[in-house]
């Protein structure tokens, strides 16, 4: 009897083990997305704050020298144009207030969807309204940089057009 108990003892230990290492690198798998999640997340705070503060030392650090941008009114922007467009200071941005954002890792490739509502004027014209975005972002030499990004007017925005 008392073998029998031990023997059953120990298959239900040697079980636990074995099921706890096959879970174990899941739960590591876990936290590094969520990891990737936060970087990513605090990465688009930190384009943002650039963008206020006209910081294009830091944008240039975020987006990768091969990234385009697709505007909402249909134009495109290479990083050569951005980093023009932020050192100019014809854009003035009073505040941008970030809205939820969703990202999705695939590997070394993610995209990060959100919005934002923002006080701003371009050439003294004013250009609030809210709109929606997706950025793509990969990792290169260990460092997650912007490649593509794209942007519209949210349905429910009053602006039409937002001049760049």
């Amino acid at each position: 009897m008392m073998k029998k108990l031990v023997g059953a003892l120990l298959t239900i230990w040697i079980g636990t083990l074995a099921l706890a290492d096959t879970q174990a690198p899941m739960s590591r798998a876990a936290a590094e997305g969520e990891r990737t999640t936060e970087t990513l997340k605090q990465l688009e705070l930190d384009w943002v704050d650039a963008e206020r503060a006209g910081d294009s030392d830091k944008i240039a650090q975020i987006v990768a020298d091969d990234w385009t941008g697709i505007n909402h009114d249909g134009s495109k922007l290479t990083k050569e144009r951005l980093i023009a467009h932020i050192k100019s200071g014809n854009v003035k941005i009073e505040c941008v207030e970030l809205g939820p954002m969703e990202v999705k890792v695939l590997g070394d490739v993610a995209v990060v969807q959100g919005s934002d509502f923002q006080k701003s004027t371009t050439n003294g014209n004013y250009t609030s309204g809210e709109l929606v975005w997706m950025d793509v972002f990969t990792k290169r030499d260990g460092k997650w940089v912007a490649v593509r990004s794209q942007s519209a007017w949210a349905p429910t925005s009053s602006r039409a057009r937002w001049p760049i």
